[in-house]
């Protein structure tokens, strides 16, 4: 990607998503720093990237909602330039929930996140992406699909579609010299995880510590940029080797 391309990630106005954004902005493209209620948030990444000497706006947007989407998209166009690299970052709560309590309820709140939304903003920002000859979409999923953890059904088999929709996508897409790809963080603790005991997670992991956002973001940046041009259908685990 060039100077002037322009990359919207989604659910940026704080944890990794906010750190991918300044990531990029670092790596000179302007970011669109997208928000559904954090307007304080999503303002103070701005900031910081306006004030590091990067190019940065942002946009409030339900990335579940069509409408909202499209709108999204087109305003991003207006004001920073169509969008070369997106990345689908938001995300909802991911209750633990026993099998003998799952309600098909539960697996369309985690399918409106990691199935619903991608669609949407894929299809939001693909033809001027054909029209540009290439893009890049990037899918922040999840090692959960390796783990099997007890509880999290709804939310696993979510993040399996997800990680099956970008297979197919790349397939599909790559002859519009579209690379689409996964990165799939273990858990990396941001702010929601404060006060949560790390110990017996970090004794798991081969590389003996815990994965910090800047650590997905560098996955991030690699596939977006220039040297990622011939890696697209791809699951980049970013764990320590925990799976």
């Amino acid at each position: 990607m060039t100077a002037a391309s322009v990359a919207l990630i989604t659910g940026a106005s704080r944890g990794l998503g906010a750190v991918i954004a300044r990531r990029l902005a670092a790596d000179g493209l302007a970011v669109a720093v997208n928000y559904r209620s954090d307007r304080a948030g999503a303002e103070k990444v701005v900031d910081g990237i306006r004030a590091a000497g990067g190019v940065a706006e942002a946009f409030a947007a339900d990335v579940t909602d069509e409408t909202g989407t499209e709108e999204l998209v087109a305003d991003v166009a207006r004001r920073l330039g169509p969008v070369d690299v997106l990345v689908v970052n938001a995300t909802g709560p991911q209750p633990s929930v026993a099998v003998e309590d799952l309600t098909w309820q539960a697996h369309l709140d985690q399918l409106t996140f990691f199935v619903k939304s991608p669609t949407l903003l894929v299809r939001a920002v693909l033809p001027g992406m054909k029209e540009r000859g290439g893009g890049r979409v990037i899918q922040i999923g999840s090692d959960t699909v390796d783990r099997r953890l007890a509880g999290t059904s709804a939310y696993t088999a979510a993040k399996a579609a997800q990680h099956s929709l970008t297979e197919v996508w790349a397939r599909e897409l790559g002859p519009y010299g579209v690379t689409v790809n996964v990165v799939a963080p273990g858990w990396i603790p941001v702010e929601r995880h404060a006060g949560i005991d790390e110990a017996g997670y970090r004794a798991e992991v081969p590389l003996g510590r815990m994965g910090t956002p800047e650590d997905v973001a560098a996955a991030v940046s690699y596939l977006a940029s220039e040297g990622g041009a011939f890696v697209t259908g791809q699951r980049l685990t970013v764990n320590g080797g925990h799976t």
